[in-house]
């Protein structure tokens, strides 16, 4: 079978293959041979500019046109020839060398420093930087969709700041609270983790076969090497690092998949929290024309967008972990472990961003029902012991605690009896008026204040 959506292995190359194009080109094969391609033609172009390189003089405009063009124009066709080369050469980095080094064969000035391509690389050096290249574009994909969330909840946060709703601690009735304070929980949550991620910085390096630029160093004595790596890489964009094996060590990696598990997490944990409260009757979703919710029962409309993200995060964040603690490990100054590994980046922030479409489509169909969420409140008048055995004790009634445990636990409590036990307390009368005047959808704290500062 040829490789289509329908015969696809993975289904992110199958069924959601369209849910996940913007980061095709970032970690796919393509994307990883483009980025060597890249990093390739910038060390060239490093090495002319360094004065004490008298054997690559400084590109002519000209040449350095070409250069940038064959980075620019690089595309599935150049891929596959890049593809061609390594069927012979059985090594994937050494077939963008041999790549670069014909597409420079029509270019004289280019050609005659031809040798130059990959100088004093080992392959991690180039596949290091290819690597911190696609993180960090990868990034500015994912975190759109992850900030639109975070906005989303914050809009809803606002608009349902004040809608009283009961709580559920152990899944049974506890302190109201309101629907917006609930939402604004998973914002706050969700910036924390969002400056975490943003601040993980993609690190690289450019200093041979373990480290220590011991060919550099023969070549050219006189070349402060460190000093034009420093330069070099932070000339990508991507942060130096000076001391390293033959690979670079791959804790940011760690770092970065970590924190994105953690955003996961977040919001499999709102998923969740929403699937229960539409299962509760708190949210509707806004029907769409022609799904169906299922095969035999036509009245049914579905939770799927957030049980597809819940599974999603879940395959995401099980690949993330595995990365995060495999990447960190090499044996000695290196072995292989991590290429194939590295190979699934993709793989793992393509679940992530399949849950994130799937989570931003359900946030869009919900709607709040807020007579369901007015009837549970209605009927949990038992939680406002709470308020009234904490007033007793300032005003020193023995045992409080005991008394509404005696009146409340585990049964349906009625306004009236209640409020006949509030009158016979020992306490001032305005304690008693401020008792009596509280009901389950008015004892809300700071919730709605609480829920508004999320847009500040």
């Amino acid at each position: 079978m040829s490789p289509t959506p329908l015969t696809a292995l993975s289904p992110l190359d199958g069924r959601y293959h369209g849910k996940v194009d913007p980061l095709r080109d970032i970690f796919s094969e393509f994307g990883l041979i483009h980025r060597r391609v890249q990093v390739e033609v910038a060390w060239l172009k490093a090495l002319s500019e360094c004065a004490d390189i008298a054997e690559v003089p400084v590109f002519s405009s000209e040449s350095v046109n070409l250069l940038d063009r064959i980075v620019s124009a690089f595309d599935e066709t150049q891929a596959e020839a890049v593809k061609a080369i390594e069927a012979t050469t059985n090594h994937d980095v050494k077939a963008v060398e041999y790549f670069l080094k014909e597409a420079l064969t029509g270019d004289a000035e280019l050609n005659a420093v031809s040798e130059f391509v990959h100088f004093g690389c080992t392959s991690e050096d180039i596949n290091n930087l290819a690597h911190a290249l696609m993180i960090r574009d990868g990034h500015c994909v994912l975190v759109k969709h992850y900030e639109a969330i975070r906005d989303a909840l914050a809009g809803l946060a606002e608009a349902h700041a004040e809608q009283p709703m009961l709580s559920r601690t152990h899944g049974q009735a506890a302190t109201p609270t309101t629907l917006g304070k609930e939402l604004a929980n998973f914002v706050m949550r969700l910036n924390r983790q969002l400056a975490a991620a943003n601040a993980i910085q993609p690190m690289g390096k450019m200093n041979g076969a373990v480290g220590n630029y011991n060919a550099h160093l023969v070549a050219y004595p006189h070349v402060d090497w460190p000093a034009l790596s420093e330069r070099f890489v932070s000339g990508l964009g991507i942060e130096w690092n000076p001391y390293t094996t033959q690979i670079e060590p791959h804790d940011y990696l760690a770092e970065y998949f970590d924190a994105i598990a953690r955003l996961n997490q977040i919001l499999v944990d709102f998923s969740r929290d929403i699937w229960s409260y539409i299962s509760l009757g708190y949210f509707k979703q806004r029907m769409v024309e022609g799904e169906v919710g299922s095969s035999t029962m036509p009245h049914k409309v579905n939770p799927i967008d957030f049980e597809n993200a819940e599974g999603n995060f879940g395959l995401a964040n099980a690949l993330l972990n595995h990365l995060s603690q495999k990447l960190p490990v090499s044996r000695w100054q290196r072995d292989l472990t991590d290429s194939t590994v590295l190979r699934n980046m993709g793989v793992a922030l393509g679940y992530s961003q399949l849950a994130l479409v799937s989570l931003s489509r359900g946030i869009e169909k919900l709607e709040v029902a807020p007579d369901p969420i007015a009837d549970d409140l209605v009927a949990a008048w038992e939680v406002l012991g709470e308020a009234v055995q904490t007033v007793m004790r300032r005003y020193g009634v023995p045992e409080p605690y005991e008394k509404l445990k005696s009146l409340t636990r585990g049964q349906r409590l009625e306004a009236d009896t209640l409020k006949s036990f509030i009158l016979a307390l020992e306490i001032p009368d305005d304690a008693k008026e401020r008792l009596m005047s509280l009901t389950p959808d008015t004892y809300l704290g700071y919730a709605a204040v609480l829920a508004k500062k999320t847009t500040l």
